[in-house]
């Protein structure tokens, strides 16, 4: 009975990363509950049942083998291009974006999917071709392209943060599979040459947000009104913050979006740099395990899958802290698995489910 198929695949799980991923989201519960004025509504309670759902099928999503994504990956890529065009024709529009598909009983934003698409899509796509056709300059045009297109059409969206997120992750498995530097540094030049262009394609809004990052004085009270309060909140939170349920400008309405892009800084104002320093050492267990599983994998696929989604990962991190801290533009990511939202927080939980199962398959293959 012990020695059970089941109890042998259970033992395979990584608790001690599961229990990382639960005290995370039990603190961003504890954030919700005091952005709310200490209240379960409208946020912690709902956030709650959804984390709850979504770690089950975190778990059933590590007993899927590494074998099925590398089969179905091209088939999970087209089928989430598909929902972006779908959202383009049929999309819902809310909040001044049209990113949402309808299905009747779930609204689904399919970009979130493409952020772990596109890495399984190019991990398969390596895999398969022989490394000379894949470091060549030929060999760099079908990556390219089945990074640009789900790009473009989020950005059609429009979702500055969210088409960021898929070109980072695509653009971080190509460095992986070991296309040469130069190619790089020349496609560097080349964006760097088209920025001029791309400036005059972004949104009046997406605009300012550059140029109030680079001066966030010249508007305090307009289009800087958001990164001046969060820097404001978590300067005032100092070392240890202002204390549970204690923090002014979240719960006087200063801070603006406090339950979701900047919820970072409602936590920083009370739980202060040791609150912050808690949930980086947590993210960091993560990404230092995720980093450990691609290096322990023997299968191309394998290690570039696992350490490109780790990479996406780092990347919703790192852009939410340095957005809510002055450090980036402001482009709407949430900070992982602490943020309100469905959406993200499924996109994370499912990256984490396949990490794990790359890490079971690996274990196997060894034994």
């Amino acid at each position: 009975m012990l020695n059970g198929l089941w109890t042998l695949r259970l033992r395979q799980i990584p608790w001690g990363i599961v229990l990382v991923i639960m005290a995370l989201g039990c603190f961003g519960l504890v954030v919700l509950f005091s952005a709310a004025g200490g209240h379960l509504d409208p946020w912690a309670s709902r956030q709650g049942i959804r984390f709850g759902v979504l770690l089950v099928g975190m778990l059933v999503l590590a007993q899927v083998p590494s074998e099925f994504w590398l089969r179905y990956a091209y088939v999970l890529y087209g089928a989430v291009l598909l929902g972006l065009v779908g959202v383009e024709v049929l999309g819902a529009v809310r909040g001044g974006g049209q990113r949402w598909l309808d299905l009747g009983i779930i609204q689904l934003q399919p970009s979130e999917f493409m952020k772990l698409a596109i890495i399984l899509a190019l991990a398969r796509f390596y895999h398969f071709v022989p490394r000379a056709f894949a470091t060549s300059l030929t060999g760099l045009w079908p990556p390219l392209l089945m990074i640009a297109v789900p790009g473009a059409l989020v950005m059609l969206q429009p979702d500055l943060g969210t088409a960021l997120s898929i070109g980072f992750g695509g653009v971080a498995v190509m460095f992986l599979a070991g296309v040469r530097i130069w190619l790089f540094l020349s496609a560097g030049g080349a964006i760097l040459a088209a920025l001029p262009v791309a400036w005059t394609m972004l949104h009046d809004y997406q605009r300012k947000r550059v140029l109030i990052f680079m001066d966030p004085a010249s508007d305090p009270l307009g289009a800087g009104y958001h990164i001046t309060q969060s820097k404001i909140a978590i300067g005032s939170g100092g070392l240890t913050g202002k204390g549970f349920l204690e923090g002014t400008q979240s719960h006087l309405d200063y801070l603006p979006e406090l339950h979701t892009d900047f919820v970072f800084a409602t936590m920083a104002e009370e739980w202060g740099v040791l609150g912050g320093l808690a949930i980086i050492a947590g993210f960091g267990i993560i990404l230092a395990w995720a980093v450990g599983v691609a290096l322990r994998t023997p299968t191309q696929f394998g290690r570039l899958a696992a350490m490109g989604l780790a990479c996406t990962l780092f990347f919703y991190l790192a852009i939410n802290m340095m957005m809510v801290m002055g450090l980036a533009p402001v482009v709407g990511i949430p900070l992982p698995l602490i943020s309100f939202g469905g959406s993200a927080m499924m996109t994370v939980l499912i990256l984490l489910g396949i990490v794990m199962g790359i890490a079971r398959a690996g274990r196997t293959e060894r034994l």
